[in-house]
């Protein structure tokens, strides 16, 4: 019998768990730049942080960064955090912040349209592929378990769903038959872990078949010794995360986001294993430990769906897709299919 999802998320205890979440909510320490971001960045982050420090921009800056689900990260400042710079997952737990007054409307006119690292969402298998996964379909046959994580807190998990109903609706399918191919993926998807950070923790802790995941996990994961391989299917989704700096942001926040998006921290994020922006020129590509090929890492998938093209922009599709009910309003798709699953978010 397969251990459960829930007890592996709750026992965080492998490789890539300690170098992984840390922290969630408000920044530690009242000195330095508070950077709040989507739980996955933080192994890259670090050296980012220190090459930013090589800079005369960033020779005297320090760090006080915070790490959890995207989701998470973004309600906690509204109540209050201390935020210098935000770096989520989706849109829109930027423009949460935008309606709130604490980052400004224009926050996306940077040459890489506020958009600070990439990735596209891949199916995450055990060392050698022993159940032979090369696409979406394999994930609902008979015995297949699936580990994502939960919408209503992780960025990454919205990607995830997207990228699966877009597999049926991108490729000639109608709406009803995307609907039933997530709710019969969410069938094999016993329990929700939290975040993207403690999918990937469960996975590697568990004996479930397949995580759902960032392909920059499933590279981290490798690099860290984790018997996994990973499978970029023909068809999936870009996935495209935002920074910001915040209204009355400290000294240094704007340098900071400008050396993101700039081309020595795309190449330093490449190296653990994300996709470099759109937007920024001169990014040569290093070897990437931990990918398929680590001399061509980053392979074209046949078809890569995106949220402008595909979906509407993340506006449309957070209503469609995500409405979580408050107020009367009805639920997205993805929580009533997930309310009708009987899967179980993880505490």
């Amino acid at each position: 019998m397969k251990r459960t999802i829930k007890a592996a998320a709750l026992t965080v205890t492998g490789t890539v768990a300690l170098a992984g979440c840390t922290s969630t909510g408000a920044a530690t320490s009242d000195s330095g730049l508070s950077v709040v971001a989507f739980s996955v960045m933080e192994t890259a982050n670090a050296d980012v942080y220190d090459a930013f420090a090589a800079t005369d921009a960033g020779a005297d800056v320090t760090f006080t960064p915070s790490y959890g689900a995207s989701g998470d990260q973004s309600r906690a400042v509204v109540a209050g955090a201390d935020a210098d710079v935000v770096h989520f997952s989706l849109e829109t737990d930027v423009t949460r912040l935008v309606d709130e007054g604490l980052v400004a409307e224009d926050w996306k006119e940077t040459p890489t349209s506020g958009i600070a690292t990439s990735s596209v969402v891949v199916l995450v298998v055990r060392e050698g592929n022993p159940l032979g996964i090369t696409g979406w379909d394999d994930l609902v046959d008979p015995g297949v378990e699936v580990v994502t994580p939960n919408p209503g807190s992780s960025g990454a998990a919205r990607w995830n769903m997207l990228a699966a109903w877009a597999h049926v609706a991108g490729n000639g399918g109608s709406d009803a038959e995307a609907k039933q191919f997530v709710a019969d993926l969410l069938a094999h998807t016993p329990v929700l872990p939290a975040s993207g950070r403690e999918a990937t923790s469960a996975f590697v802790e568990g004996d479930q078949d397949v995580l759902l995941s960032y392909e920059n996990e499933a590279i981290l994961a490798k690099q860290n010794g984790e018997a996994i391989d990973y499978v970029v299917p023909d068809d999936t989704l870009l996935i495209e995360n935002p920074a910001a700096v915040t209204v009355g942001s400290g000294d240094g926040a704007r340098e900071f986001l400008d050396f993101m998006e700039s081309a020595p921290a795309q190449e330093l994020y490449a190296g653990f294993g994300f996709r470099p922006v759109a937007g920024v020129d001169g990014v040569e590509l290093p070897a990437v430990e931990g990918a398929n090929d680590p001399a061509d890492p980053f392979p074209a998938p046949r078809h890569l769906f995106t949220i402008d093209a595909d979906f509407g922009g993340w506006g449309a599709a957070a209503e469609k897709f995500f409405a979580d009910g408050e107020d009367g309003e009805p639920l997205g798709v993805i929580p009533a299919l997930i309310e009708a699953s009987g899967a179980e978010a993880a505490e």
